[in-house]
């Protein structure tokens, strides 16, 4: 058995934080650097001596919300006691935008889902997923997001879960809300500018989650309301 490192685990790191479980912090805390995580370790990972030997029988996933964060992740395996060795690593991509998935996720928050902008330019996490782990997360993803190819990725079958409901458009742009950032400020937005969504779960941001997390009606009602707003559809460049 490997000894753990004390300076290497996610809670000396600062990466221990669960978005499922804090739903106000998603969508967590991406890793920023090539890494390894490793039980309760986040290990660095050398990409052109180390990483080759993980590609050959895993599949390439790239997060655009809190599968980025690999406290999620380690929690998604650690619940089907799933061996937890997955590397991560930041990836530059272009014309992924990331926005609001138009539904309240069943832990309270509003999640990120990716969608077409030219202009996007921007760097995101991308995880190799063995068989049992990639049917894992799936599980966690459906049936709100659908995994699917990105077109004309740097990295061979690279893979992505894309929103099933759209993504929210901003009334006042007619753009794209952006998505992934701070869960409470974007909460507190759309409570503003819906009154709506103010009764049903305001007035803060943890009643928001609160009352969303408890009850599936609610968070029906709530996505009706978001999606009366306007939506466009999700997808990869």
């Amino acid at each position: 058995m490997a000894l753990i490192d004390p300076s290497r685990t996610l809670v000396s790191l600062g990466y221990d934080t669960v978005p499922a479980l804090t739903p106000l912090s998603y969508p967590g805390r991406p890793v920023t650097a090539p890494a390894l995580l490793r039980g309760d370790e986040l290990l660095d990972l050398d990409v052109e001596r180390e990483l080759p030997r993980w590609t050959a029988d895993r599949t390439p996933v790239l997060a655009v919300g809190s599968n980025a964060a690999p406290a999620q992740v380690a929690y998604k395996l650690k619940k089907l006691g799933l061996p937890i060795a997955v590397p991560m690593v930041p990836l530059p991509t272009r014309g992924i935008g990331v926005g609001c998935s138009a539904h309240i996720g069943r832990n309270g928050y509003v999640a990120a889902a990716p969608y077409p902008d030219p202009r996007a330019a921007r760097t995101l996490v991308v995880s190799w997923l063995d068989a049992a782990q990639l049917k894992a997360v799936d599980a966690t993803e459906l049936p709100n997001y659908r995994r699917t190819t990105v077109p004309g990725a740097p990295v061979p079958g690279l893979q992505m879960y894309v929103g099933e409901h759209g993504v929210l458009v901003d009334p006042g742009t007619g753009a794209p809300r952006a998505g992934g950032g701070d869960q409470a400020g974007l909460l507190s937005a759309l409570m503003a500018a819906s009154p709506e969504l103010a009764a049903l779960l305001g007035p803060a941001p943890r009643d928001w989650v609160r009352r969303a997390a408890a009850s599936p009606a609610v968070r029906e009602e709530g996505t009706r309301i978001l999606r009366s707003g306007g939506t466009i559809p999700s997808g990869p460049a």
